[in-house]
C-alpha cells in the first residue's frame, strides 16, 4: 500500500492529510519543525519528523510538499535525490529557476514531481475541456477571469503577508492562470498593471492583465484581495467549506459558435445560428466530483504505483509560473512580456 508523508502541517497540509485520509491512502508521516506538528500526527496516528531528511530516511512512497514558496526547490531537490516521488503545492516554486531546477533534476532522475495545481482535478473542469476541444464553443475568441475577494485585516498581521511575493498574484491569480493554461493553451505574451492603493504595503493589493495566448484568444484577467465580492473560484466552486458559497462564476470563456461560464459549468449557444436575434440556450455540465483534493492524492498515488500520469506535473507547474513570471515583469515594465523558455 502506497504511503505518503505530508511536509509542512499548516493549513494547507492539513487539508492534504485529510483529503489522504478520505483517499484511503495511507499516512506515512507528518514533517514539520513546530512542536505542535507532533500533535496533527498523533491525530493522523503516525510519526512526526521535524525535518524532511529524518522522515526521507524512513522511506516513504511519496511526500506532499506544502512548505513555504522559498522552501520548495530544497524540499524537492531533496526527495528527488533519493528517488521519493514528489507533489508540491503551488507554486512549483519560488522563481523560475528554481522551478526549471526541479523538473530538470526529476526528469534527469526519472522521479515523478507533481504540482498542486488542484482545479485540473475538479470534474465540471475536466468536462469544460472535452466540450472545448470536441468543438462546442468553435473556435475560442475571448476569456475573462475574476479573482476579487476581501482578506481581513488579520490576514496580515503575519509580516510575510505583506512582503513582495506574497500579494494575490502569486498567492491567488496564479490558480487562474494554470487553469486558462488548461483550458487554452500556452501563453504568448501579457500586459498588465498592479498597485497597493489600498493598503500601502509592499505588495499589491488589486492588479489587471492583458494576456494573449499562442491560439490567439485574448484574456482579461483582475485579482484583488481587497474587494468585498462574489466572483472568486473559491467562493463559487464549493469545493472548500472554509469559504461561504455563492451562485455566481468566476471565469468565462467565448467562442464563434458558444460560451462557456465557470464552474457553474453554463454553457451557451444559439443552435449553430450565429445570430444575435435568435434565442440563446443553456445546458448546464456536470459538476460531479470528489474533493478535489482527494481526487489529486488519488492521482499522486496512482502515479506513484505507475497506473497513471500525473494530472499537473511539475513541466506544467514550470510553464504555469513562466507565464506567472512573465506577468509580474509586466507590472514592473509598462510593456509587453513574453513567458521564458
Amino acid at each position: 500500500m502506497t504511503r505518503i508523508a505530508v511536509a509542512g502541517a499548516g493549513l494547507i497540509g492539513t487539508r492534504h492529510l485529510d483529503a489522504l485520509r478520505l483517499a484511503g491512502i495511507p499516512v506515512h508521516s507528518v514533517i514539520d519543525p513546530d512542536p505542535s506538528a507532533a500533535d496533527i500526527a498523533a491525530r493522523h496516528g503516525v510519526p512526526h519528523h521535524a525535518d524532511l531528511a529524518a522522515a526521507l530516511a524512513t522511506r516513504p512512497d511519496g511526500v506532499i510538499l506544502s512548505t513555504p514558496n522559498t522552501h520548495h526547490r530544497d524540499g524537492a531537490l531533496a526527495c528527488i535525490a533519493v528517488g521519493v516521488p514528489v507533489l508540491v503545492e503551488k507554486p512549483l516554486a519560488a522563481t523560475v529557476e528554481d522551478a526549471r531546477a526541479i523538473v530538470a533534476a526529476g526528469q534527469a532522475a526519472g522521479v515523478p514531481v507533481l504540482t498542486g495545481h488542484y482545479r485540473r482535478h475538479q470534474g465540471v473542469v475536466a468536462a469544460a475541456r472535452e466540450r472545448i476541444e470536441a468543438g462546442a464553443l468553435g473556435t475560442p475568441v475571448a476569456a475573462h477571469a475574476m479573482f476579487w475577494i476581501a482578506k481581513p485585516d488579520g490576514y496580515f498581521d503575519t509580516a510575510w503577508r505583506r512582503a513582495p511575493g506574497a500579494g494575490p498574484l502569486l498567492v491567488n491569480l496564479i490558480h487562474d492562470l494554470d487553469l486558462l493554461r488548461f483550458l487554452l493553451g500556452e501563453v504568448e505574451s501579457v500586459r498588465a498593471i498592479a498597485s497597493n492603493r489600498v493598503r500601502g504595503f509592499e505588495n499589491e493589493d488589486h492588479a489587471a492583465a492583458l494576456i494573449a495566448f499562442d491560439s490567439g484568444v485574448i484574456c482579461t484577467a483582475q485579482v484583488s484581495d481587497a474587494i468585498v465580492a462574489p466572483w472568486s473560484w473559491e467562493m463559487t466552486s464549493h469545493d472548500n467549506p472554509a469559504y461561504p458559497p455563492t451562485d455566481q462564476n468566476a471565469l468565462w470563456i467565448g467562442g464563434t459558435h458558444g460560451s462557456l461560464a465557470l464552474p457553474r459549468g453554463d454553457l451557451w449557444d444559439d443552435g449553430g445560428r450565429r445570430d444575435w436575434m435568435t434565442p440563446i440556450r443553456r445546458e448546464t455540465l456536470t459538476r460531479a466530483t470528489p474533493d478535489p483534493l482527494v481526487a489529486q492524492a488519488r492521482n499522486f498515488a496512482d502515479v506513484i504505483a505507475g497506473r497513471a500520469t500525473p494530472v499537473c506535473s511539475g513541466a506544467e507547474g514550470l510553464a504555469t509560473l513562466a507565464a506567472l513570471d512573465a506577468l509580474i515583469r509586466a507590472t514592473r515594465s509598462g510593456g509587453v512580456e513574453r513567458p521564458t523558455p
